[in-house]
């Protein structure tokens, strides 16, 4: 009843929320993407889109099909595999950036860890900024980071803007630095803060300084001062600064998946591919909590 095809790529759009996006990311023809959503929507015989020259939104019928879409697209792959006899094994080196700690990337790689059992994932959570530095010196086989601004390489997952974030009773002294939150260098959320501060004219210090997220969350929800962070990843118990406080905008931030370099085909290639695969397919639970 449902093309694979159309649903790969309603999940695209789904993810990045829009069609030219995910047009690049899926090596086709905005047209080609518009044309495979039409299809769709005929076929559900619902709008799964809200679209305007502007934004690109899920209606209450698309936050449905996007689970559907997901299922059927992961039992798809399952009996290709099996019907196919191709068996995935090896060593595959994954990075994950610390931002995704606590989303359901962890199911994820669970599902991936149960469809093809010999593949030996080894994991390293890290800084994103981190994290592209050990992609380039050939230590890790795949990536989902941030990507850094000056960068165009990588699989879009998903677009998201930063916000700043911190504990709902915290007020901000106009008269006094800003108390900021932040990973250690070279994280790319760092930079982005100071940077931002430093346009603005804008005095800071450091309240706190750690790599791990959890450390972060805790010294927020403490009132300690304020961090920047994906609007989709906000962690609970936080809330965004209100713009009162007149701290800068932060700009937009993509979230994309690496390649190793000068990748060959053979094992370490074509389990990348795979769990790339998975990941693109979930990408949507990658920006909602557990």
């Amino acid at each position: 009843m449902y093309d694979p095809t159309q649903l790969r790529t309603f999940l695209a759009v789904a993810q990045t929320l829009s069609f030219t996006r995910a047009a690049r990311r899926l090596g086709l023809r905005q047209s080609t993407v518009s044309q495979h959503v039409r299809r769709l929507e005929d076929t559900a015989g619902r709008q799964l889109f809200l679209r305007d020259t502007h934004s690109v939104e899920l209606t209450e019928d698309g936050e449905a099909m996007l689970g559907f879409a997901r299922r059927l697209l992961e039992v798809h792959e399952q009996a290709a595999a099996f019907f196919t006899g191709t068996r995935l094994r090896g060593r595959l080196r994954f990075g994950a950036s610390e931002d995704f700690v606590l989303t359901r990337l962890p199911d994820i790689l669970e599902a991936f860890r149960h469809d093809h059992p010999e593949v030996d994932l080894e994991l390293t959570v890290e800084l994103s900024g981190t994290l592209h530095e050990q992609l380039a010196a050939g230590k890790l086989d795949l990536v989902l980071a941030k990507r850094r601004p000056e960068d165009t390489a990588g699989e879009p997952v998903w677009h998201d803007r930063l916000v700043w974030i911190g504990a709902e009773r915290l007020r901000l002294d106009p008269e006094r630095p800003v108390p900021l939150i932040l990973y250690p260098p070279p994280g790319i959320t760092r930079a982005r803060a100071l940077e931002a501060l430093e346009r603005q004219g804008r005095p800071w210090r450091i309240a706190c300084t750690s790599g791990s997220l959890s450390a972060l969350i805790a010294a927020a929800r403490a009132g300690l001062g304020v961090m920047a962070h994906s609007r989709g990843l906000m962690p609970p118990g936080l809330t965004r600064v209100p713009e009162r406080a007149g701290l800068p905008e932060l700009g937009e931030v993509d979230f994309v998946l690496l390649h190793g370099r000068g990748r060959r085909p053979g094992t370490a290639a074509d389990t990348a591919d795979a769990l790339a695969a998975a990941i693109l397919a979930g990408g949507d639970r990658l920006h909602r909590s557990r």
